[in-house]
């Protein structure tokens, strides 16, 4: 009797051990971040208010003043500090959002070309992860985009060796490797006299080095990548339907911001009776906006944004115009268009593994001939794959993910450089609606 409980207790491990596992390292997380900030939508700001507050001028905070800011410049070392997203508005944001544009304002033919190219460069295996399949691409996309030459291989190794370092430690799978990142600062600090466009001026060079780093092959290689796993993962188990809408559902269901934090420079008037004092550390919450004013909110329907206009939806994939957008809002979706597009030209993709946002199985898929239809058993092989991987995963989480937290915490990366500075944190102001470090499933850099 006894060994077949234990044979059920171990078989049924898949099926409780991770929720299990998330529910204690978000407790865990809790108890050494504690609490900070005003959830959007949330108490104080309904779903309706939600564009209006995250497009107030005040709203406009984006590192001082908040202790979330320490994780998220841990997480983005080295040069976090001249990281676009997170400079605070003045001339050296201008002058880098100037130049981050220059290199971004290709013609739609040109984005088009370069990444079809790209994709059509991607080692395709029968077995992969997503992620890596595609971050090689984006790696070699963003190379030619910043220098006007093809990637050669060396530099495309340490761009992938970094980005896929920030993204593994941004979702708890990974410690941060920082040798593996000041290798390419060292790398990009001999290339920049052969960029296309100027670098930010009052910056160093090896300031300039980081801004290449940060918003090039960090922040675009990452998030492209993240992105076209979404849509091959969305295609792998949802095959048929048109490729616009496709993209659309994904990033609703699938956004790639978790949540954007602002500090508010003054007081921010959300109705006649809710006030938002300065000082507050905001939470925006995209996947709770995403979801809401939608019919079956948690079901995949590409067929929905045939009736939907992406406008006036709740659907802000690159965030809002009025609040420092994605700078990529125009060049990323018809640079991931392109490249899918070229992919399913000659491939298929199938999976059955778990799809969730943070996307920690680094999407696991069969890629065919196009035309070929995978068998049942390697599809079932997958699935209990996945699931198996799902404990071990989770358990790495737990403690690698407590450990980052309080080493955040200890060094207060962003506390002590604006200390240094001469810009003492502001005390937040305090709000009955709070929102702890534990909302934050493991964002998106």
């Amino acid at each position: 009797m006894l060994p077949l409980i234990g044979l059920l207790v171990v078989a049924s491990l898949p099926y409780w051990v991770p929720g299990a596992v998330v529910a204690l390292r978000m407790w865990i997380f809790a108890r050494i971040n504690g609490e900070e900030g005003i959830q959007v939508p949330g108490e104080l700001v309904p779903v309706e208010r939600f564009r209006q507050v995250y497009a107030d001028p005040a709203a406009n905070g984006r590192s001082r003043g908040a202790a979330l800011s320490d994780l998220f410049w841990y997480w983005l070392s080295p040069g976090a500090e001249i990281h676009q997203e997170h400079l605070e508005p003045g001339e050296r944001y201008d002058e880098v959002a100037r130049a981050t544009r220059r290199f971004l304002s290709l013609p739609t033919a040109d984005v088009t070309a370069l990444a079809v190219r790209c994709a059509g460069r991607a080692q395709i295996r029968r077995s992969v992860r997503l992620r890596d399949l595609m971050m090689p691409v984006w790696a070699e996309f963003f190379y030619e985009l910043v220098f006007a030459e093809r990637c050669p291989r060396h530099a495309r190794d340490l761009i992938v060796a970094n980005a896929d370092d920030v993204v593994t430690a941004l979702k708890f799978c990974g410690l941060r490797h920082m040798d593996r990142r000041h290798r390419l600062t060292e790398y990009l600090e001999t290339r920049l006299d052969d960029v296309r466009h100027p670098l930010p001026a009052g910056l160093t060079r090896h300031e300039q080095a980081l801004y290449l780093q940060g918003t090039f092959f960090n922040t675009a290689v990452v998030q492209q990548s993240e992105a076209s796993a979404h849509i091959l993962m969305s295609l792998a188990r949802h095959p048929h339907g048109d490729l616009s809408h496709i993209i659309e559902e994904t990033f609703r269901l699938y956004p790639l911001f978790g949540i954007a934090h602002r500090v508010t420079s003054a007081d921010i008037t959300v109705d006649e009776t809710t006030v938002l004092p300065a000082g507050s550390v905001l939470c925006f919450n995209y996947p709770a906006f995403h979801r809401a004013g939608f019919e079956r909110p948690d079901e995949f329907d590409p067929s929905r944004w045939e009736h939907l206009s992406v406008k006036q939806a709740n659907h802000i994939p690159y965030g809002i115009a009025a609040n420092r957008p994605c700078p990529a809002w125009r060049l990323s979706p018809i640079a991931l268009r392109a490249a899918t597009a070229e992919l399913l030209r000659r491939h298929s993709f199938h999976s059955t593994a778990a799809h969730t946002r943070s996307l920690p199985n680094r999407g696991p898929c069969l890629v065919l001939p196009r035309g070929s239809r995978p068998s049942p058993l390697a599809l079932a092989f997958i699935r209990v794959r996945d699931r198996w991987e799902d404990v071990g995963r989770g358990l790495v989480q737990l403690c690698l993910g407590t450990y980052m937290v309080w080493d955040a915490r200890r060094e207060r990366l962003c506390e002590r450089h604006f200390a240094a500075s001469g810009h003492s944190r502001p005390t937040p102001a305090s709000s009955s609606s709070e929102v702890t470090i534990h909302s934050l499933e493991p964002p998106g850099p």
